[in-house]
């Protein structure tokens, strides 16, 4: 799964990765925007194209539509690969409402195999260190005068694989800059999204981890501290080092 997940850098520097030479219509800067700890309910900027121009908005990180709030279903924050273009939920947004989510890396928690409410937080990142893109679907009204209540993304993930497997079973969908912007066109088909989704995002061998301290576990912490190494977490990994 995906639930915390850092946004760091400004602007700039995922825009000058994901496509220098396209046409953007929110403003870009290089002020870093410090995001250290990103979970949900919050809003976060959210990458998505409309006429041929691609923007930058502030988006609720999660999805609850009408029918699902009356059923008192929790908003979803993940959207599984396997279902994502099939399932009642996702479909629609699936079909129009693609987008991208901007990170440098994101978190996941090791449970201890003998005791499962001791939890270790590791930091998951590329091995080159450069931007990721998460594939992300949404619905999102931007000239709406008031937000509606359902407006709101998911993160696309899948299953995982090598040594990712055994921090989580499930990673968010990273796209490289070619697959993302196919990902983020409109004119996409959704039978093209799938393939790319489902046989082109950023194998697990490309990434790299790291231990962290426990204090990502609250929202309420913020800063570079988050990310750092530590030398004694709780829980060690029983694989071979990923680097």
């Amino acid at each position: 799964m995906c639930g915390r997940f850092t946004q760091y850098e400004p602007r700039s520097h995922y825009i000058e990765v994901l496509s220098p030479d396209k046409e953007f219509a929110s403003s870009i800067d290089d002020i870093p925007l410090d995001r250290y700890n990103v979970a949900p309910g919050s809003r976060v900027l959210l990458l998505n194209q409309r006429h041929d121009k691609i923007f930058l908005d502030p988006v609720n990180w999660g999805y609850q539509p009408g029918w699902a709030k009356e059923s008192k279903r929790p908003p979803m924050i993940n959207a599984r690969v396997e279902t994502v273009a099939t399932g009642r939920m996702f479909k629609p947004l699936f079909e129009h409402g693609r987008a991208l989510v901007m990170a440098d890396g994101w978190y996941e928690w090791k449970k201890d195999q003998s005791n499962a409410k001791i939890k270790q937080p590791y930091f998951i990142y590329h091995k080159s260190h450069v931007p990721l893109f998460f594939a992300a679907i949404s619905q999102y009204h931007p000239d709406a005068a008031e937000t509606p209540e359902d407006d709101g993304f998911v993160i696309v993930t899948a299953a995982s694989d090598e040594g990712l497997l055994d921090i989580h079973d499930r990673r968010p969908l990273v796209l490289d800059r070619t697959q993302a912007l196919e990902w983020l066109d409109g004119d996409t088909l959704p039978e093209r999204a799938l393939e790319i989704a489902e046989k082109e995002s950023v194998p697990s061998s490309k990434f790299t981890w790291h231990p962290v301290m426990q204090k990502v576990g609250s929202i309420r912490n913020n800063g570079p501290e988050l990310i750092k190494p530590i030398n004694d977490p709780l829980v060690r990994l029983s694989r071979a080092s990923n680097h």
